[in-house]
C-alpha cells in the first residue's frame, strides 16, 4: 500500500480494516470454549456481535458478560475495549514508544488522522501524553472502585472489578460484569453510592471530551480564553448537556424511577442519566422502565454523543454546534458562521451535514428493516436500538437478545460505522475520480 497522495483517504481505509480485523480476531477468541463459563463455547454470530460492541464501545449484549463469559472471555472483552477505545494507531505507538522504535513522517501523518489533530508537529509527544493520562486516568479510577468493591468482594475479585470497569467507562464502553448481582443489572446496585456514581461519570466525561482537549487544559491549564476554538467548544456543550438535561430527568423521572430514591438518589440518577447516553451505556436504573420522555432525550443524547478525537460516538458535539449555527445563521440571514469571536470555515459545513445526513438516513433504515424483519418487537425500542448501536451507546430497553440474525446483522454493522464513522466508511469504499478541474455549469433550484 502506498501512503503518497491521498493520505486521508488511505488512513479511512486503514482504519475501516483495522477495525475489521480486530473484531474478526476478538469473534475467534470469544467463541472458543474457554472463553464461557459452560465450556461449551459461543455461537460465531453472538461472538461477532460481543466482539463487534467491544471493539466499536458500544455495550450492547446478547450475553451477560459476568454469566456468560469465562475470566479468559472477560479479559478479551476488556482488551477489545482498551484497542477500541483508544485505536489501534495509538496502541502500535505504545508499542514502538516502548521497543524505541523511530516513528516514520507516514506513521506520524496516520497519528494525526488517528487522533483527529489539526496539525502533524508534535504528534509523537502528544501520543505519548496520550498514553501516559489514558493509564493514568484508568489507574486512578481502578484504585478508586477496587476498595470501594473490597467492602463486597475478596480482594483479587475486588481488583479485577476495579480495572474492568474503569477501562470500560473511561473508553465509553459500557460493558459491565455486575452480573452476580442479577442478569443485565449493569450499575442498578449503586443509584445510591456517591463513590461508584462519582469515578464512572468522571470515566466517562474525561475520556468523552477528547484527547486534544486534554492538551490544551494540560498546557494552559484553566485559562478558558487562551483555549483552541475546539476545545471552548467541545468543554462549553458538554457542560451545558449533562446540566440540562440533568434537570430534565429529574422532572421526567421525579414520580417514575426516582420516587422513593431521596435527594441524594435522585441527584446522582440524574446526573448519571445525563452522562451515560453520550455513549457510555453503562445505567443505574432500569432503561425500560424509562417515561417516554425520558427515551426521547436519550435519544436526542446518543445522536450528539461525545467529541471528535475521543472514546465515544455519535455525530460529535462540535457537529451538533455547527448544525446549529448553520440553521441560526440562516434565520439571521448572515454568511458567517461565528462561534467565541472566531468565524467558522465554510468547508465544514459540508462534512458536517454530511454526517448528520448519513447517520440520520442509517438509523431510520436500519429501524424500518428491523421492524419489518420483526414486527412483534416495539418500533420506539427498535427505534432506541439502533441510535444506540450507531452512537455506540450500547444502552437497551432489553431487546438486544431478541433480535434474529439478520436483525442482530445490522445492529453490527451500525456499531462498526459508529465506531469507524459512517463517512469514513464510505471514503474507505470509494475513490474520488473527479480531479476539479472540470465544473458542471450552475442552475437554481427553490429550496424551502
Amino acid at each position: 500500500m502506498k501512503f503518497k497522495g491521498k493520505p486521508n483517504i488511505l488512513y479511512v481505509q486503514l482504519g475501516a480494516i483495522g477495525f475489521l480485523a480486530i473484531i474478526i480476531i476478538g469473534a475467534i477468541l470469544l467463541s472458543l470454549p474457554v472463553s464461557s463459563r459452560d465450556g461449551l463455547g459461543t455461537p460465531l454470530i453472538d461472538a461477532l456481535f460481543t466482539s463487534t460492541s467491544a471493539t466499536c464501545v458500544t455495550g450492547l449484549i446478547v450475553y451477560d458478560t459476568y454469566n456468560h463469559f469465562s475470566t479468559f472471555g472477560q479479559i478479551v472483552i476488556i482488551t477489545l475495549i482498551q484497542i477500541g477505545g483508544l485505536g489501534f494507531m495509538m496502541i502500535g505507538t505504545m508499542f514502538m514508544l516502548v521497543l524505541r522504535k523511530k516513528i516514520g513522517i507516514r506513521s506520524r501523518s496516520l497519528l494525526k488522522d488517528s487522533i483527529s489533530t489539526g496539525y502533524i508537529g508534535g504528534i509523537v509527544r502528544l501520543a505519548r501524553n496520550i498514553i501516559i493520562g489514558t493509564l493514568l486516568f484508568e489507574g486512578i479510577g481502578a484504585l478508586i472502585l477496587s476498595i470501594r468493591f473490597s467492602f463486597e468482594m475478596n480482594t483479587s475479585t475486588a481488583i479485577f472489578n476495579g480495572i474492568f470497569h474503569s477501562i470500560s467507562a473511561f473508553c465509553n464502553a459500557g460493558f459491565d460484569i455486575m452480573g452476580r448481582n442479577g442478569e443485565f443489572t449493569s450499575l442498578t446496585g449503586y443509584v445510591n453510592d456517591i463513590a461508584v456514581n462519582c469515578v464512572i461519570m468522571s470515566l466517562i466525561v474525561i475520556g468523552g471530551i477528547g484527547f486534544v482537549v486534554w492538551e490544551d487544559i494540560y498546557v494552559k491549564k484553566f485559562n478558558f480564553s487562551k483555549y483552541k476554538l475546539h476545545s471552548k467548544i467541545v468543554l462549553t456543550v458538554t457542560l451545558f448537556l449533562i446540566m440540562i438535561s440533568a434537570v430534565m430527568f429529574y422532572f421526567f423521572e421525579r414520580k417514575n424511577l426516582m420516587a422513593g430514591l431521596g435527594f441524594k438518589g435522585s441527584l446522582l440518577a440524574s446526573l448519571f442519566q445525563a452522562v451515560t447516553p453520550r455513549t457510555a451505556g453503562f445505567n443505574t436504573t432500569d432503561t425500560a422502565s424509562l417515561s417516554e420522555g425520558s427515551k426521547l432525550l436519550t435519544m436526542i443524547l446518543m445522536v450528539i454523543g461525545g467529541s471528535p478525537g475521543s472514546t465515544a460516538g455519535g455525530i460529535k458535539t462540535t457537529t451538533f454546534v455547527i448544525s446549529l449555527l448553520t440553521v441560526v445563521s440562516s434565520v439571521k440571514r448572515s454568511k458567517d458562521l461565528d462561534i467565541f469571536n472566531r468565524r467558522l470555515e465554510d468547508s465544514i459545513l459540508i462534512r458536517a451535514y454530511s454526517i448528520v445526513a448519513i447517520y440520520l438516513m442509517g438509523a431510520t433504515l436500519s429501524t424500518l428493516m428491523i421492524s419489518f424483519l420483526q414486527p412483534e418487537l416495539v418500533l420506539g425500542d427498535i427505534a432506541f436500538e439502533v441510535f444506540s448501536a450507531i452512537g455506540t451507546v450500547g444502552m437497551s430497553t432489553g431487546i438486544t437478545s431478541k433480535l434474529c440474525i439478520i436483525s442482530k446483522s445490522i445492529i453490527i454493522l451500525l456499531m462498526y460505522c459508529g465506531r469507524v464513522g459512517s463517512l469514513s466508511v464510505l471514503l474507505a469504499v470509494t475513490e474520488n475520480k473527479n480531479n476539479g478541474l472540470i465544473k458542471n455549469p450552475v442552475e437554481k433550484v427553490i429550496i424551502g
